[in-house]
């Protein structure tokens, strides 16, 4: 059985709104309008993998994970995570999950983050030898020993962070959510942070399901990816195949010796100072038949292959699926 398995999972929120027309009538008037966040999702995940959970602002992101941590009930379809269904068995569901929220706090702020770590334990009920023993564990690997007595408050985003991760793995839960964990952070901190999601997922088979915007923390952690966009999951496979398919255009970036004969070139050609910029689609033009008429045009001093902006492509998928 999948660790989590999701069949047509719906949601639909009511709100309501004052009528576009009705003159004076408007300030007392209400419509009632259903927003569909969620519509007829089916996936499954299996234990130990690192879900990367992609879409623009409004795809039904926040939504999944809401339903799959019990926080929200669906409108329609059925969700199990580790045998139970969320909402219905919350709390003891809870016990076995973990989650870092970019924006949000689990820790006390005024208090140091050692007593938030007691106060941990004692929520979860884990005994003293255990939780010393995870403790050192992500306090040796997360590198929190300098600060363990500063409150929340004095530590910088980056230490705010790892203290944060520390908390939500405290109970080693089987399952871990993550939001935007590398908002605001440094490129060191990123670093950091990633080698131990990483590390993390593979030594003690915590299945991980990523949310963001950031590319690169996809990149770094995630081989399969869900996009939902309006409400619906529209792929669900490897990124690497997703990002194949709109990455339809290299840039070769080429440096002679000497002024060099380029005559008809399959590609689109524009010098930038010294430099000869190359354009083209490997789909139309392979990389392996442009690169000896390249060669053959003069004495290469430099040359440069670029795939597009991983950013770029996802804008670009963004916008093919009209999201």
């Amino acid at each position: 059985m999948p660790f989590i398995e999701a069949h047509s999972l719906g949601k639909t929120y009511v709100r309501y709104a004052a009528p576009k027309n009705g003159g004076i009538s408007r300030l007392w008037r209400r419509e009632k309008q259903e927003i569909e966040a969620l519509s007829d999702a089916s996936f499954t995940i299996e234990q130990g993998e690192l879900v990367g959970l992609i879409g623009p602002n409004g795809a039904g992101k926040s939504t999944t994970v809401k339903l799959l941590t019990g926080i929200l009930t669906p409108t329609s379809g059925s969700c199990t995570v580790d045998g139970r269904t969320p909402w219905e068995n919350r709390k003891e569901h809870v016990r076995h999950l973990g989650a870092v929220f970019g924006q949000r706090t689990q820790l006390w702020w005024d208090v140091p983050i050692r007593d938030s770590f007691l106060l941990l334990r004692d929520i979860y009920d884990i005994d003293n030898v255990t939780w010393q023993k995870r403790l050192d564990a992500l306090v040796d690997a997360l590198e929190l020993e300098g600060f363990l007595n500063a409150p929340l408050r004095q530590l910088s985003l980056g230490q705010r962070m790892r203290a944060e991760l520390c908390g939500s793995l405290l109970h080693a839960p089987k399952l871990l959510f993550l939001d935007e964990p590398t908002i605001g952070l440094d490129a060191v901190s990123k670093l950091k942070l990633r080698a131990f999601l990483k590390e993390e997922n593979e030594k003690n088979g915590t299945t991980i399901l990523l949310t963001t915007h950031d590319m690169e923390d996809m990149l770094a952690l995630c081989s399969r990816v869900m996009v939902l966009g309006h409400g619906r999951l529209l792929y669900d496979g490897a990124l690497d195949l997703l990002l194949k398919q709109y990455d339809t255009v290299h840039t070769l970036r080429v440096v002679y010796e000497q002024t060099p004969d380029m005559g008809t070139l399959p590609c689109n050609v524009k010098q930038d100072g010294d430099a000869f910029i190359l354009t083209y689609e490997p789909a139309v033009t392979p990389t392996s038949e442009l690169l000896p008429r390249v060669l053959s045009a003069g004495s290469v001093r430099e040359m440069t292959l670029k795939e597009q902006n991983v950013d770029e492509l996802i804008a670009r998928m963004y916008k093919e699926l009209a999201l």
